[in-house]
């Protein structure tokens, strides 16, 4: 089937009154007729919508496995995030405000220390984790799903011109900017509320791979976190 769509894209960026964002404007005047260019369009569009603009304040970002799949369903494959955020916290200069890591995808507030970039930690972060959590993928032999899950990882790699052989993560982490004390409670909330949402857990700190028990109690959870104090 041949599919005709027609665009170009304008990298026309300008100011949104009352906001640090920015807007992309795409003009559609270019005949285009297959899947892949479209697929690249959308990343283009998607990394060009979220921004980052002042890296000391908190942003909620996103990271999503390719096809959602439960690929971090394994306890084993969620201490990777967690050392990698340590390893970020340690020696890149994040500031690691909240978290949850469920078994497709995994949400952080995160700002940076001065010097440091948000872009620059996630893009090091997903590097690292993609790269040793496929590694233990492969290496377990109690992964029943393992064919299945590296066939799709090298499915979805194809069509991307960065990855060797497999592609993990989704392309881009879709920053939001947390700049009131209203944005950043609906955030906190809805990334807490997650494994609730699941059917996982009953209460929000309950679960184990998040920043609620540090919200919800006076235990620390399984990361060391940079907590936010709201008004």
């Amino acid at each position: 089937m041949t599919m005709r769509c027609h665009y170009r894209i304008q990298d026309q960026r300008e100011p949104v009154a009352g906001h640090r964002a920015v807007r992309t404007r795409v003009s559609i005047i270019q005949p285009v007729s297959d899947w892949n260019t479209l697929r690249n369009f959308y990343f283009y569009f998607m990394s060009s919508r979220y921004k980052v603009s002042d890296n000391q304040i908190p942003y909620f970002v996103t990271s999503t496995v390719v096809g959602w799949i439960d690929a971090l369903s394994r306890d084993q494959y969620k201490e990777i995030i967690c050392k990698s955020l340590l390893y970020c916290k340690n020696e890149k200069g994040l500031l690691l405000h909240a978290y949850v890591i469920m078994n497709n995808h995994v949400h952080f507030i995160v700002s940076t220390t001065e010097d440091n970039s948000i872009g620059a930690v996630m893009r090091d972060f997903k590097k690292f984790t993609s790269k040793r959590i496929l590694e233990a993928i492969q290496n377990n032999p109690l992964e029943s799903r393992k064919k299945w899950m590296l066939n799709m990882f090298s499915y979805s790699g194809q069509y991307n011109s960065s990855n060797e052989e497999y592609q993990f993560w989704q392309q881009g982490y879709h920053p939001v900017e947390l700049d009131t004390n209203e944005k950043t409670r609906q955030r906190l909330n809805y990334l807490h509320e997650n494994p609730v949402r699941a059917g996982i857990v009953w209460v929000p700190e309950n679960y184990k791979y998040s920043s609620a028990i540090d919200y919800y109690t006076d235990k620390p959870g399984v990361l060391p976190i940079d907590r936010l104090y709201l008004i």
